[in-house]
């Protein structure tokens, strides 16, 4: 990795000036941010400029902070921004694209637990596996009711809870029902309609959006 941010810093010094295109939000580490610009992958870093008027005023693991034409607005993780840049989006808006599988993928948290979701508008409700409930701090064992419920590969022993807050980008929602699978299914932590449907859900094209209602 250091050898990859030491080649990608090498590129910043030599870019040439860009017409911006499309920015995508590729990675975030700490002070840190790699992005794609029609294409071409750079590390932002605070204090640097590139020559389009790119520039990284913070990062972390979970977001970073971009200034483009002079606009500053937060981002997180396969965020995009087009030649129709306006400014930060709305709050109670998010746009998610999708991954080179093909699957949405969004960054966001359960109790303020920061994790990766997977969009599923095929599952009922805010789904995971018991590991990822063990890490969240879920007692949900406790606190579930047990039950059963089905899979793409059957059926499976489930405990159905209640979680505080349920957050994707600037989107909350308190109070959200899901659901803990035994074992290690499903891999990612499904984000469901018990999510899903407390929003308006809108496509254009490959995009995704979720606007609060």
């Amino acid at each position: 990795m250091k050898h990859i941010c030491i080649l990608l810093l090498g590129l910043l010094m030599t870019l040439p000036s860009l017409a911006l295109d499309r920015l995508t939000v590729k990675g975030l580490f700490k002070d840190r941010a790699m992005v794609e610009i029609d294409g071409k992958a750079y590390l932002l870093t605070p204090g640097k400029t590139l020559k389009n008027g790119i520039k990284l005023i913070s990062a972390n693991s979970r977001e970073a902070v971009i200034e483009v034409d002079g606009k500053v607005a937060t981002y997180h993780l396969g965020e995009r921004i087009g030649t129709n840049y306006t400014g930060p989006r709305a709050k109670g808006r998010i746009e998610i694209w999708p991954d080179g599988m093909g699957m949405y993928t969004v960054t966001g948290s359960i109790n303020g637990f920061p994790l990766t979701f997977l969009v599923d508008t095929g599952a009922t409700l805010v789904a995971m596996n018991e590991g990822q409930a063990r890490r969240l701090g879920l007692d949900y064992k406790l606190t579930g009711i047990e039950g059963i419920t089905s899979t793409a590969s059957g059926t499976a022993r489930a405990w159905y809870i209640r979680v505080k807050s349920v957050k994707v980008g600037e989107i909350e929602l308190h109070n959200v029902q899901a659901a803990v699978l035994q074992g290690n299914s499903p891999s990612h932590v499904l984000l469901g309609n018990s999510f899903l449907n407390r929003l308006e859900m809108k496509r254009h094209g490959q995009v995704m959006e979720l606007i609060r209602k």
